[in-house]
């Protein structure tokens, strides 16, 4: 059944190098625009549910251009303002080989999104109007005004009886120095508010400071994942392992933790044309499987499928239909389709 889909988060211009080129060889860049919302309700609007962005585009061509591209995506814009004079952006210099893809952000704390006042948003009314709302770790640790935001919408949503969604999503050179302690007390709050999380054990031993003597990355998995399930009921916990081959592959196998029970995907193995934006791809995969009301199965084997499958199409955001993603999960690979 479709739902109203929105997600709270920045958009960023992704100014990415040609080829293989480093910065310091290049004299052009591709842009387009993305983020972890944009990629969630983009693929989710492709899966046929209504997909919305809640955030601030400036008020000049630059922002003109970012709307006009979110459209392209399938995005309703009905909670998008626009103030303010720039977006945050990166560049991206493709890997190629062991040596892996660089990220270098540039002007996130300037950009409208992470400046715009608390009171642009009429947090109620969205949250009336919408079903599920996703979060990310990524906004949350940008500063106090994105993180009362989050919490001040996670609530809204709440007192409506919609679903909340919480990617944890850490990024150590967001929250720098001492950042799992800085971080913990917001990551708490929204977990309690939260009914699906994305995570695993290490958000788990680091962010939350928990503790352990299991070794293996999976025993610790389930030791800690239904500790945090309970300790902050959340009905659904899933998340990804990835190993990076020695021929440069990558396998992926997703998890999910629902009614005391764990179920887990397929390892898949594939080779990586650009890895952006899978951790969202599996995300709104499982979002996707809760919505529809899949099986624990046939949720964590379509997330994990569209994850991997988003590693073999350009940008950050993916791109494929529900039915691309049933069909590779009955097929790996074949044949030119006629």
């Amino acid at each position: 059944m479709s739902k109203k889909i929105a997600a709270f988060g920045e958009v960023m211009m992704r100014l990415q190098v040609p080829g293989f080129e480093l910065l310091t060889q290049a004299n052009t860049l591709n842009y387009s625009f993305s983020g972890t919302g944009v990629n969630v309700v983009s693929a989710l609007a492709n899966y046929g549910h209504e997909g919305y962005l809640v955030s601030v585009l400036p008020a000049n061509p630059l922002g003109d251009a970012a709307a006009s591209y979110l459209g392209k995506l399938g995005i309703l814009k009905k909670f998008i303002a626009r103030n303010g004079d720039y977006l945050g952006h990166y560049f991206l210099e493709t890997g190629f080989g062991f040596r892996p893809s660089r990220v270098t952000y540039s002007n996130r704390l300037e950009s409208s999104f992470n400046t715009a006042p608390e009171a642009i948003y009429d947090f109620a009314k969205i949250a009336e109007d919408v079903d599920v709302v996703h979060f990310c770790g990524i906004t949350l640790a940008m500063n106090d005004a994105a993180r009362n935001n989050i919490q001040n919408f996670a609530r809204a949503v709440k007192d409506n009886n919609g679903v909340v969604v919480f990617d944890c999503n850490y990024r150590p050179a967001l929250w720098g120095e001492g950042g799992y302690e800085k971080a913990k007390p917001y990551y708490e709050a929204l977990l309690s508010s939260a009914d699906i999380v994305l995570m695993n054990e290490k958000d788990a031993l680091h962010v939350l400071g928990m503790k352990t003597d299991k070794t293996g990355r999976q025993e610790q998995l389930e030791e800690l994942i239904p500790v945090v399930a309970e300790k902050y009921s959340i009905q659904v916990i899933a998340g990804t392992h990835r190993t990076i081959n020695e021929d440069q592959t990558h396998s992926l196998q997703g998890f999910l933790y629902k009614n005391d029970t764990f179920t887990f995907s397929e390892t898949l193995t594939f080779t990586v044309h650009d890895r952006i934006g899978a951790g969202d791809a599996f995300t709104s995969g499982i979002i996707h499987g809760e919505m529809e009301g899949f099986s624990s199965e046939e949720t964590i084997a379509f997330a994990v499928t569209a994850g991997a499958l988003k590693h073999t199409t350009v940008g950050d955001t993916p791109v494929l239909l529900d039915k691309d993603i049933f069909e590779s999960m009955s097929v790996k690979g074949g044949d030119i389709k006629r």
